[in-house]
């Protein structure tokens, strides 16, 4: 590369928004740098959704969908005008990866490898003649006035007429988001939300959880209380894990978990049985304590709690000796049996921290954002995009949904 030469486009960081905003910015006959520190790109994007890709949420409404996006929405609409879901659906598409759409409107390339998003992206940057410079590490953000002048690197000084910040947040650090980004635009005047972990497992204390790990219950109510008092509750599937608990139904809880834990002791309850009334429930198990009289509560304890708990049940129904026989369980028991499958009880200690974390709250404010354009408004020439952003947003497509939109309205702008 020659020295001192000066890009019409420079971009931190080769993850989803910033090969986006590169794929775009070069269509448009623009040359383009991709400075990344990792030895290749798209380190996060390959192993996003277990390895699967949620690349996107299905839901065409634009109205319904922002409102997934908390506070961020009023901002959001004029990117989405630009490049929303189906411009997603249709822009992979036209790249030869056709998107499916599974349940709760999460949308998969057809492959289910998200391998294959990061292969077809970086196929477009190669046929854009995008420069893809890896082991490249930015030190330095020089700037003049309104104007972001250069980047110091381990690779040398980088000059451009226009750079795009596309670094990620702070989820994976074992992937190079490390929170660099951050840093870069504390320095350069941004407010910036500080980051935490939003999308991320439950840690909990309780042993009949961790007795479950690897086990997953579909149809579940969880309600959250802090300091006894019930606060919200959410109804899906649940994961045991040996840390707590995760799965999308948690996940997607987590922000609001965080700031209860920020206000006092938080716990919860699980009703296993959702749909059933408590005096059915009752009913339903003194049917099978009548019909198996003579035997162990450890044999017929399979026939009155969820698919796969039992093991955790026996340490929850610790009152119950498991060698007892059936036709000696007293009413008192068998009723507290039926309280507990109504409601499991669960002591919240954290949340999982950001090696665990699908998303990680925090970045710059989008008052300071032109979000038409993905431009700073303190720097004419900068652009910043993906998960610098500080945008709330659910698991199931939503993160990733913000990357394409922004890398796409960044890249076509800058």
């Amino acid at each position: 590369m020659e020295k001192n030469k000066i890009w019409d486009v420079v971009i931190i960081g080769g993850g989803a928004s910033g090969m986006m905003s590169g794929a775009v910015a070069s269509s448009h006959s623009k040359s383009v740098i991709i400075l990344e520190k990792n030895k290749d790109l798209g380190k996060k994007l390959k192993i996003t959704g277990g390895g699967r890709c949620n690349i996107t949420n299905a839901e065409f409404d634009v109205r319904q969908l922002l409102k997934n996006y908390d506070e961020a929405e009023p901002f959001l609409y004029s990117p989405f005008s630009i490049f929303g879901v189906k411009d997603t659906f249709d822009y992979f598409g036209k790249l030869g990866l056709p998107l499916v759409i599974q349940s709760r409107k999460r949308a998969f390339p057809e492959s289910e490898k998200a391998f294959d998003v990061y292969r077809v992206l970086k196929k477009e940057l190669e046929k854009n003649k995008v420069i893809i410079n890896t082991g490249c590490e930015v030190n330095e953000v020089l700037f003049a006035k309104n104007k972001i002048t250069a980047l110091n690197t381990s690779k040398g000084t980088f000059y451009a007429k226009s750079f795009i910040f596309a670094t990620g947040g702070t989820s994976h650090p074992e992937t190079g988001s490390t929170g660099d980004g951050f840093t870069f635009l504390k320095e350069l005047g941004h407010k910036v939300e500080d980051p935490t972990p939003s999308v991320v497992p439950l840690e909990v204390s309780d042993k009949w959880i961790k007795s479950l790990m690897g086990i997953s219950l579909s149809f579940m109510k969880i309600t959250f209380l802090l300091e006894g008092k019930k606060q919200f509750f959410k109804k899906g599937k649940i994961l045991f894990t040996h840390f707590g608990l995760s799965g999308p139904l948690i996940l997607n809880s987590a922000s609001q978990v965080g700031s209860l834990l920020q206000a006092g002791k938080v716990t919860a309850e699980i009703d296993a049985y959702p749909d059933t009334d408590f005096g059915s429930l009752e009913k339903k198990i003194v049917n099978i304590f009548d019909a198996n009289k003579n035997k162990t509560f450890k044999n017929i304890l399979k026939e009155i709690v969820p698919e796969g708990t039992q093991k955790g049940m026996e340490l929850l129904f610790n009152f119950i000796e498991t060698e007892t026989k059936v036709h000696s369980i007293t009413k008192e028991d068998r009723k507290k049996i039926t309280h507990l499958l109504k409601a499991l009880p669960i002591n919240i200690t954290n949340l999982m921290g950001y090696d665990r974390a699908v998303v990680v709250d925090g970045g710059v404010s989008l008052s300071e954002i032109d979000t038409k354009t993905m431009r700073s408004k303190l720097y004419s020439n900068l652009y910043i995009t993906g998960d610098l952003l500080n945008i709330s947003r659910p698991s199931g497509g939503y993160s990733l949904q913000i990357c394409w939109t922004t890398g796409y309205v960044a890249g076509t702008s800058a």
